[in-house]
């Protein structure tokens, strides 16, 4: 990844987390960085770093104009994007409505997809450019009470699959990074944004369902290592078109490759008590 004096990495949601951790990973090897978030006041600590922030809800367009307008007027052009912006809907699909279906992919695949078409014209034209999409290993293996969150994410693993064929002719990398578990505030969003209605029959595994929001957590990898580890294989000047980073971020696809349907199933399913739940008899 190459970038020249009056190009900037465009990071998406720097509010938290891995989007914070990456802003300052980047700055920390001297990249030029502008952090966007929904909320300016909350990425205050990167501002005061030296890190320039802008506010950018990455589903408005009136957005993602005005964000790539300031950047012209300060003589700066996007180098590298790096998608990072999304949230997890949790819960047995059963109980998604069909408006949390649409708003998990506007943030997670239309959202990244249109910020990377605003940015392309201005790649093209220089012919270099980076384009980083920060998906899921969920994407790879979907689980349980997770099935909203693993389409989006195996959806924006597909259309990154098919602009790395088209942008690579044109000089301009994507690359596709599948983290496992991760340190951040994405379980404890995740748990606040459970669909789990009052009658539903998964009510008998409500802590399966609830202990799926957290999974990520558990034994994660903090984030700022996963940033720095994560922009060290960005440098070079051909990066992996796959990283995956964090806990179990290589197990979960080698056991969707490896292991029998009915088998992983089966382990998943008693890993979320779906084991316990018997089909209602008529009355």
């Amino acid at each position: 990844m190459k970038i020249q004096a009056n190009e900037v990495v465009l990071i998406t949601g720097c509010g938290s987390g891995i989007g914070k951790a990456l802003a300052r990973a980047f700055h920390g090897q001297g990249f030029t960085v502008c952090a966007t978030a929904r909320r300016v006041d909350a990425m205050s600590d990167l501002e005061r770093d030296g890190i320039q922030t802008l506010a950018l809800d990455v589903t408005q367009d009136e957005d993602i104009k005005r964000v790539l307008s300031t950047l012209k007027l300060a003589g700066q052009q996007v180098g590298a994007l790096v998608n990072n912006a999304g949230y997890g809907a949790m819960g047995p699909l059963l109980n998604v409505p069909s408006k949390e279906w649409q708003r998990q992919f506007d943030v997670n695949v239309f959202a990244p997809m249109a910020l990377t078409r605003a940015v392309l014209p201005g790649m093209i034209d220089r012919g270099r450019g980076t384009v980083v999409n920060i998906s899921s290993v969920s994407g790879v293996m979907p689980t349980p009470f997770a099935g909203a969150y693993c389409a989006s994410k195996a959806a924006l693993n597909a259309a990154s699959d098919a602009l790395r064929m088209e942008l690579r002719p044109l000089g301009i990398d994507v690359v596709t990074v599948q983290p496992g578990g991760i340190q951040s505030s994405f379980g404890d969003r995740a748990a606040d944004q459970v669909n789990l209605a009052r009658d539903s029959p998964y009510q008998a595994v409500r802590q399966g369902v609830l202990s799926r929001a957290n999974e990520s957590q558990e034994q994660a990898m903090p984030a700022a290592a996963f940033a720095d580890a994560l922009v060290h294989q960005l440098k070079q000047p051909r990066p992996p078109a796959v990283i995956r980073l964090g806990k179990k971020s290589t197990l979960m696809p080698l056991l969707k490759q490896m292991l029998p349907t009915a088998l992983l199933d089966s382990i998943l399913s008693k890993r979320f008590q779906l084991n316990r739940l018997s089909p209602r008899k008529d009355r």
